[in-house]
């Protein structure tokens, strides 16, 4: 069957910037090899439209084929090495050093489906769901996220999320957060452990109020929203919830590494 054009298509000069990690397999005796492009295709066209595996349009791969070369990228990491790959490459592309030294925290919660899994009770938000946590640079690249039940504490996971931007980013210093982080001696054991200084952000006036620094995650957060498969968390797994998190960030930074 031929296949339609999706604006989730991958250009050819995107394939040639992630090509490296999805590296060409053996065929198996008897079968044709699988276009690991067309995988990746399907993948970002569900993650961006939301369709379930099984309503994959017919000009992909089939979607068991497709839902397998997910699971395996997932799993292996490959999916979180392509991303901290590109967004080394977009912070160099925009004159700036591949590490940070500046980062911003927070956290979103997001209503999740029927699909099951783990899922805790936001009592600040009032919201069943899950609670993805993040670090991104003053781009709004994200350096390290973390989905946990809703009723996980600030502090707990921000140990998650700031210990893997210490890892990607050792010239890290300073992480901006709002008050939430500012409990139960989290600044003082960051500084202590990681040598990173956590400066809290807090709000002066009443009502709408643009905060220093804090906008950016926020934008970050609004990116992940236009995306249908992110607009609630779907997935069963965790793991997987990440990884579509992942992936909508990949297509984005795609796009500003090939932008004419």
């Amino acid at each position: 069957m031929k296949h339609t054009n999706y604006p989730t298509d991958l250009t050819d000069s995107q394939w040639e910037l992630v090509k490296k990690h999805f590296p060409l397999q053996p065929a198996r005796r008897g079968r044709p090899r699988t276009d690991l492009r067309a995988v990746l295709n399907a993948i970002l066209y569900l993650q961006k439209t939301g369709c379930q595996w099984r309503l994959l349009p017919h000009d992909f791969p089939h979607w068991r084929t497709v839902y397998g070369w997910y699971a395996r990228w997932r799993d292996d990491g490959t999916l979180r090495r392509l991303h901290a790959d590109l967004v080394k490459q977009v912070r160099q592309r925009v004159g700036k050093q591949a590490q940070p030294t500046v980062g911003i925290i927070d956290s979103q919660t997001v209503k999740t489906s029927a699909s099951g899994g783990a899922s805790g009770y936001d009592a600040g938000k009032k919201t069943v769901g899950r609670k993805r946590f993040i670090v991104v640079d003053t781009l709004g690249l994200i350096w390290a996220l973390a989905v946990t039940p809703a009723d996980e504490a600030e502090q707990d996971g921000a140990c998650l999320v700031i210990h893997e931007t210490h890892e990607q980013a050792t010239s890290l210093k300073t992480i901006y957060a709002d008050s939430a982080y500012n409990r139960k001696g989290l600044p003082k054991w960051v500084r202590q452990t990681l040598g990173i200084q956590i400066e809290i952000v807090r709000k002066i006036a009443r009502g709408f109020e643009v905060l220093p620094k804090r906008w950016i995650v926020e934008r970050t957060f609004a990116w992940l929203n236009h995306d249908r498969r992110l607009s609630k968390d779907y997935e069963r797994r965790t793991d997987s919830a990440e990884a579509m998190m992942h992936l909508g960030q990949i297509r984005r930074m795609l796009a500003r590494l090939t932008v004419n």
